[in-house]
């Protein structure tokens, strides 16, 4: 398992940007598909964006299509989450989370501290 650790969140006003990031410890990182989960306070985690090992597929939760980007650069070891018009309703703590494919929740996984987002309207 690889251990991740996620930075980039703050605090932002409605339809600004934030860019979160999530570095794993090692190369082993390339054999995992890498997800972006959030958690709103009194909610269950849900899945926001997740990609394929090689890039080759991306998702997303219909509530962030068109202004959330999932990315990754195997080089170095690092998962993105580009999230542009932010909305109060997007903010949450996230999580990135690695496993086998997209939406997989195993003991395979790891899972990051998470990175408060907070949005004033």
């Amino acid at each position: 398992q690889v251990q991740l650790v996620e930075s980039g969140g703050g605090l932002v006003q409605s339809g600004w940007s934030l860019r979160l990031s999530c570095v794993a410890s090692d190369s082993a990182f390339e054999r995992y598909a890498m997800m972006w989960y959030r958690q709103r306070p009194g909610s269950k985690r849900e899945l926001v964006a997740g990609i394929t090992k090689a890039s080759t597929t991306t998702k997303y939760a219909d509530a962030v299509k068109g202004r959330f980007t999932i990315s990754r650069d195997n080089a170095k070891n690092t998962a993105y989450l580009q999230m542009t018009d932010l909305k109060p309703e997007d903010a949450a703590v996230y999580y990135c989370h690695a496993d086998l494919d997209i939406g997989d929740i195993s003991s395979f996984g790891s899972w990051g501290q998470g990175t408060q987002v907070t949005v004033s309207s």
